[in-house]
């Protein structure tokens, strides 16, 4: 540094040691422990160095060890406002939990449970039981397995039933999911050796019976939930499926991904839309032996992958070692069981994410009005109500759009991109999406309780980005 000046303040910045001693200090480190005070104190005299680099004041205060401090405490995962329309938004952790799911997790959370206790007989019980017999009444099936995701489902599945032999599956549905994870490598995985049958559009139930041989584990049929093959296209049937797998004697599973619970009459105007996905009571009903699904997608509930059916060959499952490395904690049980629970009283539309999916499109401009009007009220910027099209998301129904209402902020260009910013910076953060060059939020997906806190969090972002400092005429 050549400045004179500049290298003054820097050897004016104090010690840590001077500052920890500092009479301001002390009750900091009373209430948060020395360690965490000293890497506050650090925080700060960094910034104060950064600022004088750059030709700014530097000084070091107990204010700015406080904001340090506070920078430090600041949990790195937070709640968020979604108004992006995706409903299933993987980024933003997916579906929200219904009220009776986050009391009951709450209650298991803070306390103990009988978890894997049979509290009848006082001996050890079954964690998957929690769940066991809810599967078996909503699936009319034999029972089903809890465990960590659907991935995860369905590599303890192969490893249960399949290792060292061979697994038939449809080349088009040889499918990549989040995180560049693919079908033929959980497969690999599980010891399992793929075989595959058809082309990438077509494939026929004689491919299948062509490709069974002595070596033969299972046939698995996979659910393409990310992605749509159209036009030119041909495959069997479930119950064609099963009918193959039953002449001999071979398992049929099936990776249906999505977990689709929820009625058409639960689904209100979306049926049409999203009731065409298909269901684990449909697949077993038309021939399925065991039916892997996510409690986080469709479903609604926590992260889970569940397994559903037969009970011989869900009780194989269990005895492989990948069941236990796999398998859900109790939190996860205890928020999809509250889950179930709603979809056996009747209740699915309590389930945040069967609530935005069924929405009708009435309420939901309604709920877009009541958010823009909120923003014209406290600030002078343009704001415009429009049509728009909302997504499920979560991988789920790629080719399912859902009426929506837009409200669209500010000016298009580098205006909104910052405003944008600006909303993501706050507690909590409103994420939005682009439409027409412009910052939009989805009325579809924001949490109805949140709906009053947008206009106060739109009218800060402004003033922080520079967006507008007018006041209002």
């Amino acid at each position: 540094m050549d400045d004179p000046a500049g290298r003054a303040a820097l050897a004016r910045l104090p010690a840590v040691t001077t500052l920890l001693a500092a009479p301001e200090i002390a009750p900091l480190i009373e209430r948060h422990g020395r360690t965490l005070v000293t890497d506050a104190v650090r925080a700060a005299i960094d910034g104060a160095r950064r600022r004088i680099l750059a030709g700014a004041a530097g000084d070091v205060s107990p204010g700015d060890v406080q904001s340090a401090l506070a920078s430090l405490e600041r949990r790195s995962l937070v709640r968020v406002i979604n108004g992006t329309g995706c409903v299933l938004h993987t980024n933003l952790g997916r579906a929200p939990l219904a009220p009776v799911a986050l009391e009951a997790i709450r209650e298991i959370g803070a306390g103990y449970s009988n978890l894997e206790l049979d509290l009848s007989e006082g001996a050890r019980g079954d964690r998957h039981a929690h769940v066991d017999a809810l599967l078996a009444e909503l699936l009319a099936t034999d029972g089903g397995l809890t465990f960590n995701n659907c991935a995860g489902a369905v590599l303890v599945m192969l490893a249960g039933l399949c290792a060292g032999r061979e697994v038939i599956v449809a080349r088009g549905e040889l499918i990549e999911i989040g995180g560049g994870f693919r079908i033929p490598d959980v497969m690999k995985a599980s010891g399992a050796t793929l075989v595959e049958v058809g082309t990438t559009n077509k494939v026929y139930a004689s491919d299948y019976e062509a490709a069974i041989t002595d070596r033969t584990a299972a046939i698995l049929s996979v659910h393409r939930s990310n992605f749509a093959i159209v036009g030119f296209t041909h495959e069997p049937t479930t119950d064609a499926l099963a009918q193959i797998a039953k002449r001999h004697s071979l398992p049929l599973l099936v990776d249906v991904g999505s977990g689709l619970l929820a009625t058409d009459a639960d689904l209100g105007e979306a049926a049409a839309a999203i009731g065409v996905e298909p269901r684990p009571k449909r697949l077993l009903a038309e021939g399925a032996d065991l039916v892997a699904f996510s409690g986080d997608k469709l479903l609604g509930g926590p992260q889970a992958g569940l397994l559903a059916g037969r009970r011989a060959l869900l009780d194989r499952v269990k005895k492989n070692p990948f069941a236990r490395a796999l398998r859900a904690d109790k939190l996860t049980i205890a928020g999809l069981e509250a889950t179930l629970q709603l979809y056996r009283a009747g209740r699915a539309n309590e389930i945040p994410t069967i609530r935005d999916l069924s929405a009708p499109i009435a309420q939901i401009a309604s709920r877009a009005d009541t958010i823009a009007a909120a923003i014209r009220e406290r600030i002078d910027l343009e704001v415009d109500v429009v049509d728009g099209e909302s997504v499920p998301g979560g991988g789920t129904l790629p080719l399912a759009k859902l009426p929506s209402r837009l409200v669209l902020i500010g000016a298009p260009g580098e205006p909104g991109r910052a405003l944008a910013a600006a909303l993501r910076a706050q507690s909590p953060a409103i994420v939005t999406r682009t439409v027409e060059d412009r910052t939009a939020i989805d009325a579809r997906t924001v949490d109805p309780s949140d709906v009053g806190a947008i206009g106060p969090l739109v009218e800060n972002a402004c003033r922080r980005s520079g967006v507008l400092l007018e006041e209002p005429t």
